[in-house]
């Protein structure tokens, strides 16, 4: 309560001094111009290149920073940027981007930019990455989670400036998932002009606490815990904001969120609860969008009974998804029939749906030669995720599902999360509930880290599956920049899946966001941070 009621006092505090001696007719349009997000928390940074978590990433991505493409449409094409375009040669293995000259940084009081973005910032941007020599690589402790996990070193063989607005990747190998990995919310473009800056005053950690971008908001003040004050960029490349400020009001209370909406303390609140109430209200409007994520039971294909596809086609068919989603998502989640959602492109729509059979997964079971059935455990993940909010939970309602096929489930779910996976990652599980958040739409952010050989080895497949025919599928799609051809090899690869079982996917979880009805414009994505740059008051 204490908390509260000082977060209400200091943002009433920051409106007034900054409404200071205007007239009523001044602090009515400044009201009209201006929205307050309830965050679920604080971020860690202010660079989305360094940290990835959710909270990070919709206080900074979309608000702060411009990449040189971008996502679009219905369809999440790859679109235009901070690059107005860009050449593939036909190879896939140069990738030309001829950058607009109109961009401005934010100027701000720790920083005034003297020219606009040019050629020198992008390759800044991602040399901090790529090489390990550079100044600012091992600032902020020199973690790029994103660009590690798809191995961006591996497929970059150098980044070289043609001219001062004109940037060439070269790869080592083609890679038709290079563009989404460098329209994602991660990929963002830093001021090397401010890097030079902040060198010259021995203060280089400060690139990720005190932002420069060319986002359409610019930060003005940050209290930890408290809230973040963003004002508009003035001069920003595209449609200049419809709001003069926006405010991340941090509160990590459910509750606390919830309440703040009813009284009108909050324009917008991050994952609301009590969503019966909130469609109640005419005042109030409930978003949902089915995310980029998939939650599943894995199992370990290098121990038995879990080697043998006819076992796993049986506990497959065995599993009640529709409970599940009543019971663990309350049917906010959309049941997976593969482990990518049927809003990507590649999903496939002639795929045909899981069954629900307890009389098939008996006949299997005796057909693999277990007619008396089996004893085996199932990991449940100690803590909450989006695509799975109670995984012990849905390991009792599997764990009776299987008992129906005599199938006798032990359920473990009593180590840390460190722990968990470090014993998963070894193999120690013979089945695991689990899933996976995409980072980006394409169909490879799925396939490959989740069932390729290569993960399987590194252990980061938690199925241990490997299937040379799968392998070369997705290694074809990555090699072509040809759509209908990259969509047939996936549709043979989720027939794979499908006929191979290695996982049983049961949910695409939904995102949801609450607000006032007279707040306007697209605010949520079915991935990546939440993006303010349409948002308007009425």
């Amino acid at each position: 309560m204490l908390h509260a009621l000082i977060n209400r006092y200091l943002l009433s505090i920051t409106l007034l001094l900054l409404i200071q001696g205007c007239n009523n007719e001044d602090t009515n349009l400044l009201a009209s111009k201006s929205i307050i997000y309830c965050s679920e928390g604080s971020p860690e940074g202010f660079n989305p290149q360094i940290i990835t978590s959710g909270v990070t990433v919709d206080a900074t991505a979309n608000q702060l920073y411009n990449r040189l493409i971008t996502f679009s449409g219905p369809e999440n094409d790859i679109a235009p940027s901070i690059a107005k375009s860009w050449h593939v040669t036909k190879d896939g293995k140069r990738i030309t981007f001829y950058l607009r000259k109109d961009v401005k940084f934010h100027t701000t009081e720790y920083f005034t930019p003297s020219r606009n973005l040019n050629a020198d910032d992008v390759l800044f941007s991602f040399n901090r990455i790529l090489d390990k020599q550079n100044e600012y690589h091992y600032i902020s402790g020199g973690n790029y989670p994103f660009f590690q996990s798809v191995e961006f070193d591996s497929i970059v063989e150098n980044i070289e400036k043609i001219n001062d607005y004109t940037v060439r990747f070269t790869l080592k190998r083609a890679d038709s998932s290079i563009l989404a990995n460098l329209a994602t919310d991660f990929a963002v473009i830093l001021s090397e002009e401010y890097a030079q800056h902040l060198s010259d005053l021995e203060s280089q950690q400060q690139i990720d606490i005190l932002p420069v971008g060319t986002g359409p908001y610019k930060l003005k003040e940050y209290r930890a815990g408290s809230f973040i004050r963003y004002i508009a960029h003035n001069d920003y490349w595209q449609t200049k904001p419809n709001l003069e400020q926006l405010i991340f009001d941090i509160t990590p209370s459910n509750t606390g969120r919830l309440t703040k909406l009813l009284a009108n303390e909050c324009d917008v609140v991050a994952y609301p609860i009590a969503h019966n109430k909130i469609i109640e209200r005419p005042d109030l409007t409930l978003d949902e969008v089915t995310s980029f994520n998939v939650g599943y039971l894995g199992f370990n294909t290098a121990r038995p009974p879990f080697n043998n596809k006819l076992v796993r086609k049986a506990i497959s068919l065995a599993i009640n998804k529709e409970a599940i989603l009543e019971t663990i998502y309350f049917g906010k989640a959309d049941k997976a029939n593969t482990i990518i959602p049927p809003t990507s492109w590649a999903y496939d729509k002639t795929l045909p749906e899981q069954e629900y059979s307890v009389s098939k997964a008996v006949r299997l079971l005796n057909q693999a030669g277990y007619p008396d059935g089996f004893a085996m455990n199932i990991w449940a993940m100690p803590v909450q995720r989006s695509y799975n909010p109670d995984a012990l939970t849905m390991a009792k309602l599997i764990q009776g599902d299987l008992q129906k096929i005599g199938v006798n489930v032990t359920i473990t779910s009593n180590y840390e999360w460190s722990m968990f996976l470090k014993l998963v990652a070894e193999g120690e599980h013979q089945a695991v509930l689990l899933g996976w958040s995409a980072d980006h739409p394409d169909p490879d952010n799925f396939l490959t880290p989740l069932l390729s050989c290569a993960s399987a080895l590194k252990g980061n497949s938690r199925t241990f599956w490997c299937n040379q025919q799968f392998d070369e599928l997705i290694h074809n799609a990555l090699e072509t920049s040809d759509l209908t051809k990259r969509k047939a090899y996936y549709a043979q690869a989720l027939r794979i899946i499908a006929d191979e079982a290695p996982l049983v996917p049961i949910a695409h979880s939904k995102r949801y966001q609450a607000r006032n009805s007279n707040i306007k414009g697209k605010l949520l994505n079915t991935f990546g941070g939440i993006n303010f740059t349409e948002a308007s008051k009425n």
